[in-house]
């Protein structure tokens, strides 16, 4: 009997920087399959060195290549058609599912690209959202089908609707206009900025280590940086919470140099970023 596996799969415009081919991917009991394919890609250029020519005006812009990564649910397949069916219907039931299914696919990608930059110790990594996917779909088919693109039976659906539900907070604060005030020289970034970032992007992807790591520099930069406070008055209440919190911020970073976190340090690590993030989000809104 031909067992049918769920998958979810996206096409996004470029090239990625993982090689084409199968990734398997382990979480404890639970296995994947990551299958990449770049679809459209130019021929390699025949010559190593690149010759310059003459631009021509409102030249026709070059085709890009499609990156299609399908993820293979291979921790849970389907005896007969009739249960992967079910699974497929209920999963494109409601948009919570869909989102859902959608991040397990993004958040694998993203474990992928990471370990690639890492393995090429190359500092520049990707990082991928919802909003970047040109076509999505959820289905199931056979391990030969899906190992290769194809399916049984799929749904289309919309990978940008959640995300901007998702950013719909983060337009409210403008950031075109501090964007366009940063790249003028008319305010900068602080350091405490991307430490925080990168300590959410570590945390979302599971690298609660080096999530903890990141927040002891982050929290240190932020209490450092923040002389002139805004007037609001959750500002004091959220700046004395970290300011006590500054202790166990450093001992629990010093944890993770041992050890994975306990699910106490996870909790604080998770409370404490989201709370520095409240503080920045609240100096971004005051500036306006």
């Amino acid at each position: 009997m031909t067992r049918l596996f769920g998958f979810i799969q996206l096409e996004l415009a470029g090239a990625l920087a993982v090689a084409d081919g199968r990734y398997v991917i382990r979480d404890g009991s639970q296995e994947r399959v990551l299958v990449l394919e770049t679809l459209g890609a130019p021929s390699p250029p025949r010559r190593r060195r690149r010759r310059a020519r003459e631009a021509e005006p409102r030249g026709s812009s070059p085709v890009l290549p499609l990156s299609r990564a399908t993820v293979v649910r291979a921790f849970a397949p389907f005896d007969d058609e009739q249960s992967a069916g079910a699974w497929l219907e209920a999963a494109v039931a409601s948009e919570d599912s869909v989102d859902e299914l959608l991040a397990e696919a993004i958040d694998l990608l993203n474990r992928a690209l990471h370990a690639q930059a890492v393995a090429s110790g190359d500092p520049r990594a990707q990082a991928l959202a919802p909003h970047h996917t040109v076509n999505a779909r959820l289905g199931y088919g056979s391990g030969e089908e899906v190992a290769s693109g194809g399916f049984s039976d799929a749904r289309e659906v919309d990978a940008r609707a959640g995300a901007s539900r998702k950013r719909q907070r983060d337009e409210e604060l403008r950031p075109q206009e501090r964007l366009a005030a940063v790249l003028g020289g008319r305010e900068r970034i602080d350091p405490c900025e991307p430490l925080i970032l990168r300590a959410r992007a570590d945390l979302d992807a599971g690298r609660n280590r080096e999530a903890a790591l990141q927040l002891r520099v982050g929290l240190e930069a932020l209490l450092a940086e923040f002389t002139d406070p805004p007037t609001d008055p959750g500002h004091d209440e959220d700046m004395a919470a970290i300011e006590a919190a500054r202790q166990e911020a450093g001992e629990i970073a010093n944890a993770a140099l041992q050890s994975e976190l306990s699910g106490e340090q996870l909790a604080c690590t998770r409370e404490l970023v989201a709370t520095c993030e409240r503080v920045l989000r609240r100096r971004r809104v005051l500036r306006g």
